[in-house]
């Protein structure tokens, strides 16, 4: 399993790859990007099962990216979960319409990421 968390803050990238290390212990790989180019690439690359992707950030925003994705690229099997401090009804809408599997905002519970991660990729009560 691959999961890639892509966050234009090395802070909360350090954070949610330190919440995922129970993922790690169960053998998956963890990869990172700082912008949605670099987002694009990685995805091309290691074709991850999971993408953690922020909204706002350089280059692209997560709602391009994960439109391209799952609209353009057709990889309706990569599962996007947007995690944004943008709350609203609209970007949760937003999120939706270009294909988001999940919409988190922030701050959030690392605990509750690990379960939403693990419902996604059909592991629930695996390794608890």
């Amino acid at each position: 399993m691959k999961i890639l968390i892509v966050d234009d803050e090395a802070h909360l990238r350090m954070l949610i790859q330190q919440a995922l290390e129970d993922l790690e212990d169960d053998g998956a790989e963890l990869f990172t990007a700082s912008n949605g180019e670099e987002a694009l690439e990685a995805i091309r690359e290691h074709e991850p099962n999971l993408v953690v992707l922020d909204v706002m950030m350089p280059k692209k925003n997560g709602f391009d990216v994960c439109h391209t994705v799952k609209n353009e690229w057709g990889k309706s099997n990569t599962r996007i979960i947007l995690l944004t401090a943008k709350g609203q009804e609209f970007d949760k809408q937003r999120g939706e319409q270009v294909g988001a599997d999940l919409y988190m905002t922030k701050p959030f519970d690392p605990d509750m990421l690990v379960d939403r991660i693990r419902d996604l990729l059909g592991q629930a009560g695996e390794a608890s």
